[in-house]
């Protein structure tokens, strides 16, 4: 029972934590990247202008963070870097473009916002490219 309540942390089981949150994290983002970036590819640059500085714009920035830093995640590779263009789209999201719309509608960037701040704070982990850069 003593173990249940038990908040010593372990740092390998830190590491496999971290791995898992930010290959699974960026792994379902890109499931909303990549419809984007297939519009790109297919001349379609119909999108959102949330932020005023025109759709075209706003498209191509949020494929680079929903694409691009989610690649990046996924590798471990300048994971700090790429996590902050990952928090200003969620934040958009969250904030701007879903800010009159039900809190279930807001919830998922509300947990992705969540999660890319967490892997801004701790970083990539030891299973990562940034780990072996490091070395």
């Amino acid at each position: 029972m003593k173990k249940l309540f038990d908040t010593t942390i372990h740092a390998s089981a830190v590491h496999i934590c971290l791995l898992l949150l930010r290959v699974g994290s960026a792994a379902l983002m890109l499931t909303h990247g990549l419809p984007k970036l297939s519009k790109v590819m297919d001349g379609d640059f119909q999108f959102g202008d949330p932020l005023g500085i025109g759709s075209t714009p706003s498209l191509f920035m949020a494929v680079f963070a929903e694409v691009g830093c989610s690649i990046l995640l996924i590798l471990g590779l300048a994971t700090r870097l790429a996590t902050i263009p990952l928090i200003i789209t969620m934040s958009v999201a969250t904030f701007i473009v879903h800010t009159k719309d039900p809190f279930a509608r807001q919830e998922l960037p509300l947990l992705y916002l969540m999660i890319f701040i967490v892997l801004l704070v701790l970083g990539s982990g030891k299973y990562s490219i940034d780990s072996r850069i490091k070395r």
